[in-house]
């Protein structure tokens, strides 16, 4: 009989994990491979696992022994096909858009008017006012990414307020735009499962805070740690490595379940700080050791900002959104001040899961926040989701006005059919990319929700070059001067399509080009040369790309995405059918 692996905080033996969801994700139809592993230090594992038919489709797992490692891995994947979260960022085709559900078959849409105002129904009377406090959102910027669906609405997903369980529709838009990952866990439980997702939730809750604020953390003592021996080997193998290693209290008194532990590079005096939560001290600790090198080798363990005095710059929204990402940004000196402002509590709020989830539940409760969650259980596999309005964002509200993911919906049909444009078309799109302010660097394929191929135009096509393909088709000689000016600062463009913008410009100069000839093609190759007239006469458009169109034809990866889409959610059919 194979040995039974309990680790705390779980409802079930790893083993018995593992084998449910491997089995479950095997009839699913994903194929998963442990791509890479990784054991830097004692009592420290990593993994990164794929989809092997479909390699977009990836996790990482930590933990203290590799059988946590890849329990961990595999409950992220669950937790991220449960909710959709794999295809957050992408178009789902046309076809999807208009079928029987497209994210949810609980979800409800929210028909437009020419009004602008949001439905009613949406959200409710908190969350309208924190989302959209002047009432001045737009309710068609709130039209989904993935389905561009403006004639369908607004698609909306059922939360339940925890306080008191009633049902709140928030906006898939809103979800996707605000929250990114933060919240979403699977379990063997519900209770397991909503006490990971709410411990992640406090745990980039109280790191913003201490970021922000400069707050020095106290020190725990060695006697605490060392009743954790797996969690001290680790620490002190990174010690022997050279590193200096802080081990932090980040419940601010007793009053959060977070630890931290930063780490301190002599070489390059980069200084990363590690959280990690959950109502077990012992718990939040080894989360915090193990968050610090997922992924990472010793030799990878460079490259992090050294300390900062400019505290405006440290609490800014986008060093707080780069310490989400990779924890790259800068923290304040005061943070490496020596006498801190919070006593060290040994804490702990341990009990059973459910006790747990309670607890976690009630302390977000007692700070007037709400709480809404929505259960996934489709797939045989516990998992949620959880918003909390104020506490869980990622990302700042203004994004909804300023910086949405649905910008690109507005220019979607028409790029995807880039090649078929006539000449007022290719004016139109010009000039709404100029009326919507897009920055010059976005990556087109990102913009529109695409999953490029590697090696494509459309895997390093930026807006500052589609602007001036637009300008060379109609014939605009200062923007498509404008355009190569930009090319020529940009650093991320292949060489061979660089040389033929610069011949673009030197031939724009020339006056008589039959007097430079043949020597324009000595300096800039004939294939350059002969590309380069055959964008300014019209006769190459676009690089001869052919159009994926709104079905995406031609575009491997993207449908590599779409075809594990659907399977899972096999009971997607045609809205038509």
């Amino acid at each position: 009989m194979q040995a039974q692996t309990f680790i705390p905080g779980k409802d079930a033996a790893l083993e018995t994990s593992t084998a449910l969801m491997q089995e479950k994700l095997h009839k699913l139809g994903f194929n998963i491979e442990e791509a890479s592993w990784l054991n830097p230090v004692a009592n420290v594992w990593s993994v990164h696992i794929r989809d092997r038919d479909c390699p977009m489709l990836f996790t990482n797992g930590k933990g203290s022994s590799a059988k946590a490692a890849l329990a961990s891995a595999l409950g992220e994947y669950f937790e991220r096909l449960s909710t959709n979260y794999f295809w957050a960022d992408f178009y789902l085709g046309k076809t999807i858009a208009t079928s029987n559900f497209v994210h949810h078959p609980q979800e409800k849409w929210f028909g437009l008017d020419d009004s602008g105002n949001l439905p009613a129904g949406l959200l409710d009377d908190d969350t309208l006012s924190f989302y959209d406090p002047e009432s001045a959102l737009d309710a068609s910027k709130l039209v989904d990414l993935n389905s561009g669906n403006e004639e369908r609405g607004i698609c909306a997903l059922p939360y339940v307020r925890q306080r008191d369980a009633e049902v709140v529709w928030f906006p898939v838009n809103v979800i996707g735009n605000l929250y990114v990952s933060n919240g979403m866990s699977a379990g063997n439980t519900k209770t397991e499962a909503r006490t990971q997702a709410l411990s992640e939730i406090f745990e980039r809750h109280i790191k913003f805070r201490i970021i922000a604020e400069g707050i020095c953390l106290p020190d725990v003592p060695e006697a605490v740690i060392a009743r954790y021996p797996s969690i001290q080997a680790g620490i002190q193998a990174l010690r022997d490595a050279g590193f200096g290693i802080l081990v932090k209290d980040a419940s601010l008194g007793g009053e959060y379940p977070v630890m931290c532990v930063t780490l301190l590079n002599p070489d390059d005096q980069g200084c990363y700080a590690s959280f990690g939560a959950h109502p077990r001290f012992e718990v939040a600790l080894e989360r915090a050791l193990t968050e610090l090198l997922q992924g990472r080798a010793l030799d990878r363990l460079s490259g992090f900002s050294e300390p900062s005095f400019e505290q405006d710059d440290v609490a800014s929204p986008q060093n707080l959104e780069t310490h989400f990402i990779d924890s790259s940004g800068p923290i304040h000196w005061d943070f490496l001040w020596s006498e801190p402002d919070h006593e060290f509590v040994d804490w702990d709020f341990s009990g059973t899961t459910e006790e747990e989830c309670e607890y976690l539940l009630e302390r977000i409760h007692a700070e007037d926040f709400d709480v809404y969650i929505m259960d996934y259980e489709h797939l045989g596999v516990y998992a949620c989701r959880i918003i909390v309005p104020e506490m869980s964002e990622i990302y700042q509200i203004e994004d909804l006005e300023w910086d949405n993911n649905s910008t690109g919906n507005a220019v979607r049909e028409a790029i995807l059919h880039l090649p078929d444009l006539d000449d007022e078309e290719c004016t139109e799109l010009f000039d709404t990319i100029e009326e919507l302010g897009l920055d010059d660097h976005q990556p087109v394929a990102a913009l529109i929700g695409l999953a490029p191929d590697a090696g494509s135009l459309w895997a390093d096509l930026r807006v500052g070059e589609l602007k001036t393909l637009l300008a060379l088709v109609m014939h605009d000689e200062d923007a498509i001067r404008e355009g190569c000016q930009w090319i020529r600062h940009f650093e991320q463009i292949s060489d061979e399509r660089r040389r033929v913008y610069r011949c673009i410009e030197a031939l724009l100069d020339m006056d008589d080009m039959e007097g430079y000839s043949p020597n324009i093609g000595l300096l800039y190759g004939a294939n350059a040369l002969q590309q380069a007239q055959g964008l300014l006469d019209g006769s190459l458009r676009f690089w001869g790309m052919m159009a994926p169109t709104l079905e995406l034809h031609g575009c491997e990866t993207h449908q590599s995405l779409l075809a594990a889409y659907r399977k899972v959610h096999p009971t997607l059919t045609l809205a038509s059918d």
